[in-house]
C-alpha cells in the first residue's frame, strides 16, 4: 500500500516533502527523488514531477536541510554532505521506498552523487543536473576556469556579511544574482521570499560553510546507471569538470550537453523527465 508523505523526521528535525503521486499508483511502482539546489526548494521540480507522474512515476521532492523551517540546526557541521545523504535515506524509509531513481540539481546534485556512491542498493539510477561528480569538480578546480567560476564559494565562508549583502534592500542582491544567471523574476522572487524567513539564508549558506570542516563528502566511483545533463551556458561549472565526470562512473553512463543555462529543472523539464524515464523503462 502506498505510504504518502508530506513530512518526515530525522534526529529531531522535520522535513517538508512534496509527494507527487500518479492518478493510479501501482504498488511497488517506480519512484524518483528530486533534490533541489541553492537557494530553492522542492517546488523547483514541479514541472518535472508533472511529467513523471503522467507516466506513472511517483516523485518525492523534499525541502532539504536548511530549507525546511523545521530542519535548520545551528552551526555548519550539521550541513556536511554525510548528513544530507542520511536525510535522503530517511526520506526513502519514511515513504516506504526500497529503491529510487535519484535526481539532483546544483547542491542537490552533489547530494545525489554522494547518495548513489554510498547507497547503490537504494539507488535505481542517478540523473545529475549541472553538477559534475565531486571528484571531477575538484579536478576542475586545479584549472583556472573552474576556480574562477567557484570563487563565490570563498565569499560565502565569511560569517554574516553574505547574508546581509544578499538580503539588503528586500533581497535585491540575491534576486539580482538569480535573474542574472537566467532565472525568471517570478521564480527568483519566490526563492528570495523563502530566504528572507528568519534563519533561512544562513542555513542555506551553511552547506557551503560546511565544506572546510574536514569531514568531506567521500564521494568515490558511482556504480549505478547514470545520466549527466550539463548546460553549456551554466556559469558555475567549467568544461574540464564536466568532461572529467565520466571518469568517476563505472556503470552505464550517458552525458548530454544541452544548450541551456543553470536552471535545468525549470527550463529543460522535458529533457530531465526524459532522462529519468529512460532509466525507468530500462528497469
Amino acid at each position: 500500500m502506498l505510504r504518502g508523505v508530506d513530512a518526515y523526521t530525522r534526529d529531531g528535525l522535520t522535513f517538508d516533502v512534496r509527494d507527487h503521486v500518479p492518478e493510479e499508483p501501482a504498488p511497488g511502482g517506480p519512484v524518483a527523488v528530486l533534490l533541489h539546489g541553492f537557494p530553492q526548494d522542492g517546488s523547483a521540480y514541479d514541472d518535472v514531477a508533472a511529467l513523471l507522474t503522467a507516466r506513472g512515476v511517483r516523485a518525492l521532492a523534499p525541502d532539504q536541510r536548511g530549507y525546511s523551517p523545521g530542519a535548520r540546526p545551528a552551526g555548519r557541521r550539521p550541513y556536511a554532505v554525510p548528513e544530507l545523504v542520511a536525510d535522503v535515506l530517511a526520506l526513502l524509509d519514511a515513504a516506504g521506498v526500497a529503491r529510487a531513481h535519484v535526481v539532483g540539481h546544483d547542491w542537490g546534485g552533489s547530494v545525489a552523487w554522494a547518495f548513489a556512491h554510498r547507497h547503490p542498493g537504494r539507488t535505481a539510477s542517478l540523473t545529475a543536473l549541472g553538477t559534475p561528480h565531486p571528484a571531477a569538480l575538484r579536478h576542475g578546480l586545479r584549472r583556472g576556469a573552474q576556480a574562477l567560476r567557484s570563487s563565490y564559494v570563498l565569499g560565502f565562508q565569511v560569517p554574516w556579511l553574505p547574508e546581509r549583502a544578499l538580503l539588503a534592500g528586500g533581497g535585491a542582491g540575491l534576486r539580482r544574482s538569480l535573474t542574472g544567471s537566467g532565472l525568471e523574476p517570478a521564480r527568483a522572487d519566490r526563492s528570495v521570499a523563502r530566504m528572507r524567513e528568519p534563519g533561512a539564508l544562513g542555513a542555506a549558506l551553511a552547506w557551503y560553510r560546511a565544506l572546510p570542516t574536514g569531514r568531506g563528502d567521500g564521494t568515490g566511483t558511482v556504480r549505478v546507471p547514470t545520466t549527466y545533463l550539463s548546460g553549456r551556458r551554466d556559469p558555475f561549472f567549467a568544461a574540464a569538470s564536466v568532461a572529467a565526470t565520466r571518469d568517476h562512473v563505472d556503470a552505464p553512463y550517458a552525458h548530454e550537453d544541452l544548450d541551456a543555462d543553470h536552471w535545468l529543472p525549470e527550463h529543460r523539464a522535458g529533457d530531465v523527465a526524459t532522462a529519468v524515464l529512460a532509466h525507468v523503462d530500462a528497469g
